[in-house]
């Protein structure tokens, strides 16, 4: 095992693995030359490229061919999949809900960075349905490595003690903080009325019964399935391994029989009609129709009611809060009373930087559209709790940013030698 000069570890995003690997996949040859072996991983010369290509985006000053950001590069791929070898071993495995999410968001983040879905598929050269099935095992392995990291490390935080010191290191060259301002808010999601749930119920149970009477399956997924990357080939999924759908789904197409027809099945997409064309012991051929659950007019007034009821309390003087941790419907905001943080005003949207300098300090928002989850469209009410002018950092006013900051490279330099003990243990070599 060779393990060479200690580098700064950092975790690759799920969003610049799925661009790397996009790339990589794009036009690719059909033997790949591995670079190097860990454990029972591998990295390929496609792999190290699509993340140069990724950097490239970034930052148009790097070369291609410079050796040191090559290896840089392949250092951190042998990282990761370390990382993902530990992970293997102590069974951490994230489920296909999660999977299932993180890849929904990652498809939302790319077609609107293209403008469309078409675009995007154009781009990369495949349709939406086969990068659902191509890339999942990637995103999984990715939430592996960050289920893994954050299992060992999600509880570090730095001490009053490591702030100072890292502010006694670093005051020199911190920049300038820019203006921001201290944003909390308060999200309700739009939820389907039970009357949305069994119409799309209804409408899938009459679609089954006419294919069973013998309509044409493929006509009915044109003309009724929310998933455009199947529909336009009439709902064919094609051949995909166990594992890669969500389970409710994969449970009821393979107890299906080749040409039988599934009951509606409900899975966090809606319900979907299944018909079984081929399978063996461990991959599955089917078409399926998906019946989305809308939300109404009268759902989407509901969530804003309740969000213009919480800014009546918040005007008479109820603790804003207060009421985020009991009535977010945004958990992981709600248990830190809606804290958004501290937002510079040059990285806000045009709207929002507007609507924000028209609320007065401690003033609440209308309800505005939130859409952080593509599968949990929804309204928020925004708190700002003031502004702070642009400043050089000090202890006292930026003591929240700065444990941020303190913790963030705690936690690296603890990753960092985890990774390095994991050079010591786990078997990889680099392939000349």
């Amino acid at each position: 095992m060779k393990c060479p000069s200690r580098r700064p570890f950092r975790a690759l995003t799920l969003i610049t693995l799925f661009v790397g690997v996009m790339g990589a996949a794009h036009g690719q040859p059909a033997l790949e030359r591995i670079v190097a072996v860990v454990g029972k991983e591998i990295v390929t010369q496609s792999d190290v490229d699509g993340q140069i290509e990724v950097l490239l985006q970034r930052d148009k000053s790097i070369r291609r061919d410079d050796p040191a950001v090559r290896q840089a590069v392949l250092d951190q791929l042998i990282n990761e999949r370390l990382i993902m070898t530990k992970a293997q071993e102590d069974s951490v495995e994230p489920s296909e809900e999660m999977v299932t999410e993180r890849m929904e968001q990652q498809l939302a983040y790319f077609i609107q960075m293209y403008g469309s879905e078409k675009r995007f598929e154009d781009v990369y050269g495949m349709s939406i349905a086969r990068i659902r099935r191509e890339f999942r095992d990637e995103i999984r392995k990715q939430l592996m490595v960050k289920m893994m990291l954050d299992r060992k490390f999600s509880d570090v935080k730095a001490t009053r003690g490591d702030v100072e010191n890292f502010f006694n290191r670093f005051r020199d060259s911190l920049p300038t903080i820019p203006p921001r301002v201290d944003l909390y808010h308060i999200v309700k999601y739009v939820k389907a009325s039970d009357e949305q749930r069994r119409e799309a119920l209804e409408l899938a149970g009459k679609i089954r019964d006419s294919i069973v009477a013998g309509a044409p399956f493929a006509d009915f997924a044109r003309r009724y399935s929310g998933d455009p990357g199947s529909a336009a080939n009439g709902g064919d999924l094609g051949f995909v391994e166990r594992g890669k759908f969500v389970t409710a789904f994969e449970n009821a197409a393979f107890a299906l029989e080749p040409g039988e027809i599934s009951l509606p099945i409900e899975t966090p997409f809606g319900y979907h009609v299944i018909q079984l064309i081929g399978k063996t012991t461990s991959a599955i051929n089917c078409r399926h129709i998906l019946l989305k659950v809308g939300q109404s007019d009268a759902d989407k007034e509901a969530a804003q009611a309740a969000l213009k009821d919480i800014k009546k309390r918040v005007e008479g003087g109820e603790d804003f809060e207060k009421l985020a941790r009991d009535l977010s419907d945004e958990r992981e905001s709600a248990g830190f009373g809606g804290a958004m943080g501290q937002i510079e005003f040059d990285r806000m949207p045009d709207e929002l930087r507007s609507t924000l300098m028209n609320i007065p300090d401690k003033g609440v928002s209308d309800p505005l559209p939130y859409v952080a989850d593509p599968t949990k469209p929804g309204y928020h009410v925004l708190y700002k709790k003031g502004i702070l002018p642009e400043h050089k950092a000090t202890l006292e006013s930026d003591y929240k940013l700065l444990e941020t900051m303190a913790t963030r490279e705690k936690r690296s330099r603890l990753e960092l030698d985890f990774v390095e003990e994991l050079r010591k243990t786990v078997y990889w070599e680099v392939r000349k």
